[in-house]
């Protein structure tokens, strides 16, 4: 199921993603940053469930369910370099700023800034495309929710 997900997603001009596996891509980045020390905690993976229910009117056990799809997708994935660039080009930029946002709110969460996590995230932003300025307003954001 996933093979053919990623073989779509990795083609050299993919068509635009059908929400659903849009969704399921972009909670894919969500669990990659979640994971990016090495230590995928459990606060970590309820702030993923509050994020993508919140953002795509999930219950919980939906949420649940997606986080679990994706926690799989994203141990499938090529590196990030080529995934985060295959999303870029099969979805729509708004939806690759809120996943910024979403993203922020996870490195966040915890209330401390991991270099690790920043430097994934300069990363990812670079790779969806997503400039530099809205990638802190995403962050400015985030932090005064907060």
């Amino acid at each position: 199921m996933f093979a053919d997900f990623l073989k779509r997603l990795i083609q050299p001009e993919p068509a635009q993603l059908p929400d659903a596996d849009a969704r399921l891509a972009l909670c894919a980045l969500l669990v990659r940053l979640a994971r990016t020390d090495g230590h995928y905690a459990a606060s970590e993976i309820e702030w993923i469930d509050a994020i993508i229910a919140a953002r795509y009117g999930l219950d919980a056990q939906e949420a649940h369910d997606l986080r679990r799809h994706a926690e799989v997708l994203e141990s499938e994935a090529p590196d990030t370099v080529r995934f985060t660039r295959a999303i870029k080009d099969a979805v729509p930029y708004e939806d690759r700023l809120s996943v910024i946002e979403a993203l922020w709110q996870i490195a966040l969460a915890d209330g401390s800034r991991d270099a690790e996590e920043d430097a994934m995230l300069r990363m990812v932003s670079n790779l969806l495309g997503v400039s530099d300025t809205d990638s802190a307003l995403a962050r400015q954001k985030i932090s005064a929710q907060s």
